[in-house]
């Protein structure tokens, strides 16, 4: 990195009460501890059985990383791909991926999220992608 690149802007930490409530999708509580040109980045919590409304990231790449819980994802056509993760997992959702996320646990589940892409970070829809 050259002296042109560098920033004196400071780190900076963002402690657990000051996360905000974030784009709510039914089944799920999100929240944000910052967002700007191109990402974002929270948390979500799903209760125990709980599995949510189908939705997805619009232009937004995601990564999920698994803190605690078991986390279900459904996608693809007809939504019959299906994928589980626990903690120390990540999870990849792609830009559109039309899903739904389900808590198959006795546990809150609980995943740091990153997105990187543009406009809304979460579109939620009627159903999965056509069969």
């Amino acid at each position: 990195m050259d002296q042109d690149q560098r920033t004196a802007a400071p780190c900076v930490v963002v402690p657990d009460g000051a996360l905000a409530p974030a784009d709510p999708t039914p089944g799920m509580s999100r929240r944000v501890a910052a967002q700007g040109e191109g990402m974002w980045t929270g948390t979500v919590d799903t209760e125990p059985g709980a599995v949510s409304g189908w939705h997805h990231h619009g232009d937004h790449e995601t990564t999920l990383y698994i803190v605690s819980g078991r986390m279900r994802l459904e996608s693809g056509p007809g939504g019959t791909d299906v994928v589980e993760a626990g903690p120390g997992d990540f999870v990849r959702v792609p830009a559109g991926a039309v899903h739904r996320e389900s808590n198959p646990s006795d546990e809150t589940s609980r995943a740091v999220i990153v997105r990187c892409g543009s406009g809304a970070p979460t579109v939620n829809v009627d159903g999965p992608a056509p069969g």
